[in-house]
């Protein structure tokens, strides 16, 4: 039987390979500038290919690769059209990846993905209301698809990371949200980094951390002063 998340971290660490971006890109897959994950629908065996190499790395979680693929994004780019099929077949080839581990062992967890938005303002409703309904038919797809997990990750708002937090609790499914303050050292409403990582925990995210934007030598500070105060697992 295959043990979710929470089991897991509560046995040891959790490894969950992102990246993907910038790997495809690298491998001639996706276009500098865009940045949107057609590959999914363009190339699946290369998508395929690299969860696979990915958990052949050691990768216990599958996460599909969804990073940019919402609505507002696929608008920009003239493809809106395509963004439920794009969804949906990512999240399938993960989900494949996840039932099939290379040693035949225990299957990986197979995770949905949502990231932020680029369009969340922190005085403006309508962008915020946009936000929400990007996120809800993202978690939608990725609940229907069979996703164990759901990650939120990238957020430079403190109130985009709780958005997309208050929409993965309504699907039921375990939460890893993680931000990525920018040089300044604070989320771009004002918000402490620590005082954000807290507020998501006292909400109820299960897993709270940080990623992308920057290194360890500039994140790991801000990670051990939120171990000090923060009871749930953390990510990085």
């Amino acid at each position: 039987m295959k043990r979710q998340l929470i089991e897991r971290l509560n046995e040891g660490p959790v490894i969950c390979a992102e990246g993907f971006l910038f790997e495809v890109e690298k491998r001639g897959y996706l276009a500098s500038g865009e940045f949107v994950p057609m590959v999914a629908l363009e190339h699946p065996e290369a998508l395929e290919n690299l969860h696979k190499d990915f958990q052949h790395s050691g990768s216990d979680v599958v996460e599909a690769f969804t990073y940019n693929g919402h609505r507002e994004k696929m608008r920009v780019i003239g493809k809106e059209e395509l963004l439920e099929p794009l969804n949906r077949a990512a999240l399938k080839i993960a989900k494949k990846v996840a039932d099939n581990p290379i040693d035949g062992g225990e299957p990986n967890l197979m995770a949905g993905n949502i990231s932020n938005s680029n369009i969340w303002a922190e005085d403006d409703k309508e962008a915020q209301k946009e936000v929400y309904s990007m996120f809800s038919e993202m978690v939608e797809w990725a609940v229907d698809e069979g996703a164990d997990m759901l990650v939120g990750e990238t957020f430079y708002y403190a109130e985009e990371a709780y958005t997309a937090l208050e929409i993965i609790q309504k699907a039921g499914l375990p939460s890893v949200i993680t931000i990525a303050p920018m040089a300044e050292n604070i989320m771009r409403d004002g918000v402490s980094i620590l005082d954000t990582m807290k507020e998501l925990e006292q909400r109820g995210a299960d897993v709270v951390g940080m990623n992308c934007f920057r290194g360890p030598d500039t994140m790991m500070t801000y990670l051990r002063e939120a171990r000090e105060v923060l009871k749930c697992h953390m990510a990085a």
